[in-house]
C-alpha cells in the first residue's frame, strides 16, 4: 500500500500529505544520520582504545626495560664496591702476615717463622742460598745451618712496595726486602731481596707454599 493510502491522502498532491512524506524522509534521514554517527564515534572509540592499548604496552615495556637497566646498574656497582672492599682487606691482611713474618726471621730462631708455612712434603722454597728446599723441614735445618749459626744479629724487613693478588683460597704476593746482618766475625752485611710468596688460605689461615727469594747481581 502507497504511503498516500496508509496516510489516508487521496491525492498526490494534496499539501499535508506532501508535509507528511517530508517528515517521513526527514526522520528516515535523521536515523540514518544518528545511526552513520553513532558507529563512526563507536570506530573511534575502538581506535582510540587500541591506541592507548599500544601505548600502554609500549610504556610496560620500557618500564621493565628501564627496572633491568637499574638493576644491573646497581649489581654492577654492588660488584665494584664488594672487589673494592675485598682488594682492601686483602691488602691490610697481608701486611700484617709479611710484617709478621719479617719480625719472626729477625729472631735468628728457624723455629719462629714455622707458622707461616706448610709443612708437608714436596713443597719447593727457594731462598738466596742455597738454591732450593723442598719442604719446611729441610728450609728449617738449611736456613740454621747456612744463616743462623753464623749470624750474631739480624733484621728482615719488607718495603712499602707490597702487591697482594688472590684468586678465591689462592693468593700471591711480591715485595722488596732489606736483610740488615751482623755476623760473629764482626762483618756488618747489607743485602736487597726481592720476595715473591704463594700462600694458600686452609683452616689454619694463609700458609705459604711457594716462596723465592733472590738477590739481585752485585747486591750487598
Amino acid at each position: 500500500m502507497k504511503t498516500e493510502a496508509r496516510l489516508g491522502c487521496g491525492w498526490v498532491s494534496d499539501p499535508s500529505c506532501k508535509f507528511a512524506r517530508f517528515t517521513i524522509g526527514y526522520a528516515h534521514d535523521w536515523v540514518a544520520f544518528l545511526k552513520s554517527s553513532a558507529e563512526e564515534n563507536l570506530r573511534r572509540t575502538e581506535m582510540d582504545l587500541q591506541i592507548e592499548n599500544v601505548n600502554a604496552r609500549r610504556g610496560e615495556r620500557w618500564r621493565w626495560l628501564l627496572y633491568v637497566a637499574v638493576a644491573l646498574a646497581g649489581g654492577l656497582l654492588t660488584f665494584v664496591g664488594a672487589r673494592a672492599q675485598q682488594k682492601a682487606t686483602d691488602d691490610a691482611t697481608f701486611r700484617r702476615l709479611i710484617d709478621a713474618y719479617c719480625a719472626a726471621w729477625s729472631t735468628g730462631n728457624a723455629d719462629n717463622p714455622a707458622r707461616f708455612y706448610a709443612q708437608e712434603d714436596g713443597l719447593v722454597f727457594y731462598d738466596v742460598a742455597p738454591f732450593s728446599y723442598h719442604s719446611w723441614k729441610e728450609y728449617h735445618e738449611g736456613v740454621k745451618a747456612a744463616l743462623f749459626d753464623n749470624m750474631e744479629s739480624g733484621s728482615l724487613s719488607a718495603g712499602k712496595d707490597l702487591k697482594v693478588r688472590r684468586h678465591g683460597t689462592v693468593a700471591w704476593t711480591t715485595v722488596s726486602m732489606h736483610l740488615s746482618e751482623k755476623t760473629k766475625d764482626g762483618k756488618n752485611v747489607e743485602t736487597e731481596i726481592r720476595y715473591t710468596g704463594i700462600w694458600e688460605r686452609r683452616s689454619s689461615g694463609w700458609l705459604l707454599v711457594h716462596e723465592h727469594l733472590s738477590a739481585p747481581l752485585g747486591g750487598g
